[in-house]
């Protein structure tokens, strides 16, 4: 069975879900029921049972008693370990991207990064931002990362919009995309790596502040975490 577009009619109505986390319509709690979500998306229900078991799969669905499918809750250590692991693989994209970037590859970088700097705060700046990180990611040229990154973005959607949407932030990630491009340039694989494992913190601290504002958030905190 297919969409419209000629992909599998399961794999538009996963996509379609995850478009809808990504942008905050669909958030932790919410019930994904499949009469409900077929008439809304359009489709019949065998596509849209695809969908949940794959997002299942992929860790953003649970199945819960007497109430069925719904989008999982990221408790602080998850969301805490998620960002610690995005540091580590992102900050390797950077460094492999030192050598294995061309340099058309990292001018269409700083391309990138001067639109997002021009468009602020607009919905339009928070495409071009995970557009930017995947072509980064594209320079790294490693498959195997690539695949692990990608697992790991789908784990992120969970927490909803991007940080880029509180103050300041879009511009303050501009200016450390930057630094990270510059150590590109230069060939310079520490300091690249360094400098996302700084970015990917950056947005991290803004997300547990998110975190801690969240009523049904009640964190421990030990030494490591201060």
């Amino acid at each position: 069975m297919t969409a419209d577009d000629g992909t599998p009619q399961g794999n538009s109505a996963y996509a379609r879900l995850l478009m809808e986390l990504r942008e905050g319509r669909l958030n932790p709690g919410d019930r994904l029921r499949e009469t409900e979500l077929a008439e809304r998306l359009g489709m019949s229900r065998t596509p849209v049972r695809e969908a949940i078991r794959q997002l299942e799969a992929d860790g953003i669905v649970t199945h819960l008693p007497r109430q069925g499918a719904s989008i999982r809750s990221l408790d602080y250590a998850e969301v805490m370990e998620l960002y610690e692991m995005r540091a580590v693989l992102e900050g390797t994209a950077a460094r492999l991207a030192t050598r294995a970037a061309s340099d058309i590859e990292i001018e269409e970088l700083f391309d990138m990064n001067r639109q997002m700097k021009s468009l602020g705060s607009a919905p339009e700046a928070f495409i071009l931002n995970r557009q930017f990180h995947a072509a980064l990611l594209d320079a790294s040229k490693n498959r195997f990362l690539t695949r692990s990154i990608h697992a790991l973005q789908r784990a992120l959607m969970i927490l909803g919009p991007t940080t880029l949407t509180e103050p300041d932030r879009a511009e303050k990630a501009v200016e450390e995309h930057f630094g990270v491009l510059d150590a590109i340039k230069a060939r310079d694989g520490s300091l690249a790596e360094a400098a996302m494992r700084a970015h990917i913190e950056a947005a991290q601290r803004v997300r547990v502040r998110a975190l801690r504002a969240r009523p049904d958030q009640t964190p421990s905190y030990d030494g490591d975490l201060l």
